[in-house]
Formats: C-alpha cells, structure tokens, sequence
C-alpha cells in the first residue's frame, strides 16, 4: 500500500474520532453533573434488562435499548474513560439518546412506569432528557 494513502487513512480517521467528539461535547447534558448521571449508571442498566425482556415493547427498541446495554458495559469506548470528564461523556451522550429514543417510542406514561430506579434519580433523568 501507498505511504500517502496509508496516510490519508489515518488522518480521515483521526478526523472522525475528532468530529465525533466534539459532537459528543456539544450534545451533553448541560443541566447536571457528570457525577450525578453516572450514579444513574444501574438504574439504566436494570432498565435496559427489563426493556429487553419485555414483549410489548417493539423489536427494533429493544435492539437499540441492547445496544446501549453493551456499549456501557463494553471496557473499550471511543474515549477512553481514564481521560477526566470526557471519558465518561461518550457513555453519557450514548445513553441520552437511546433513551430519548425509548421515551419517545414508548411514551413518557410507560417509561416512568418501568423506571426502576428512585424518583429523584428519574427527576434527574427527565431533567436531561
């Protein structure tokens, strides 16, 4: 392979991971602690799990809801968490979305229905999404 196009490969994908982290910034919760929205971390697992197990949610929610469920715990994340603040930011960001998502498809009744964690964690929740 060509040094130059070896090249512009690499420089291509430095420049997505750039943009995407930037991305991931400037969609953060603004509204709460990193802290804090780490501490929901369980909630969100165990309400990944229930998700998942349960039939009445459609298909391709549940497929979205799992894939939230393994990028979290998955130790490899497209910013390492030993970089303070940022770290945890792609975790953060991940998870807003799906659940917005989930939210969205599943209505506000129900997901505060099957919210398995403490009503002020869920207070925190809505707050950011």
């Amino acid at each position: 392979m060509n040094a130059s196009i070896l090249l512009a490969i690499v420089a291509g994908c430095a420049l997505a991971w750039a943009t995407f982290v930037a991305l991931l910034w400037f969609l953060r919760p603004r509204d709460a602690r990193l802290g804090e929205l780490l501490r929901l971390v369980p909630d969100v697992l165990r309400f990944g799990r229930d998700l998942i197990r349960d039939r009445t949610v459609p298909l391709p929610t549940r497929v979205a809801v799992a894939g939230l469920v393994i990028y979290l715990l998955n130790p490899i994340d497209l910013i390492p968490d030993v970089i303070p603040i940022v770290g945890a930011l792609d975790d953060v960001v991940v998870a807003v979305l799906v659940l917005r998502y989930v939210r969205r498809v599943i209505g506000p009744e129900a997901f505060r229905r099957r919210w398995p964690g403490t009503d002020e964690g869920f207070a925190l929740l809505a707050r950011v999404l």
